[in-house]
């Protein structure tokens, strides 16, 4: 889509009201459901982070997301998919701060050029215990990626065409925390198989951005 249609009809999408649990139980993996209850009582004491859905203009003038590969490591994330993003730090005012800053340091981003239009529904993760804040936010700018080498294995470059397209939500096997492979929605995305707490926040941004263009 060509960034200027794009950057005429995204604003509104901050006088909506968020779809929430509806729109990330589409890609949430059947035994979440389950912990639903359970798991919004752990959010008030889980530990917090912040990320940033950020949409922004190549070079050719088309609107594009940016997603991580997280480098492969010894951690419940390694060699995932995800959105820029991290843990507060003290001189950080509030999470939306976080967010920005975090994206700043992954992928270069300057945190003064992105505009963030709405703070969507926050999303808990069992396996790290952490309540995650995402935030959608657009810059007018073709970024100079930067990857932070220690942390980002790959910058992924999302069309948005391409991420709207229903026929990158597929099913794929993965293994659940007793080590049993579990069938879940995903989205096929640049190639990368993107599942659990990425893929439900995804669905809302999805969701949101058919409402407005």
């Amino acid at each position: 889509m060509d960034f200027n249609i794009f950057l005429k009809s995204v604003p509104k999408i901050k006088n909506l009201e968020l779809p929430g649990e509806a729109s990330q139980i589409k890609m949430s993996p059947p035994y979440r459901l389950d912990l639903m209850e359970h798991n919004r009582a752990l959010m008030k004491t889980a530990k917090q982070a912040a990320v940033l859905a950020m949409f922004y203009p190549n070079r050719h003038n088309e609107t594009h997301l940016i997603l991580i590969l997280r480098k492969t490591y010894k951690g419940v994330h390694s060699a995932q998919v995800g959105f820029p993003g991290g843990k507060p730090e003290e001189d950080d005012s509030d999470l939306q701060i976080t967010a920005l800053r975090e994206t700043y340091e992954e992928v270069g981003v300057p945190m003064d050029t992105v505009n963030v239009l709405k703070r969507m529904t926050p999303m808990y993760i069992p396996p790290s215990n952490f309540t995650v804040h995402p935030f959608f936010g657009v810059t007018q700018n073709t970024p100079n990626f930067i990857k932070q080498d220690d942390e980002v294995e790959d910058l992924i470059e999302v069309p948005l065409n391409h991420f709207l397209d229903e026929t990158t939500v597929i099913q794929t096997s993965v293994p659940n925390s007793s080590k049993v492979n579990v069938e879940v929605p995903a989205f096929k995305l640049n190639g990368h198989i993107v599942w659990g707490a990425t893929a439900m926040m995804l669905s809302e941004v999805k969701d949101l951005l058919k409402r407005v263009l």
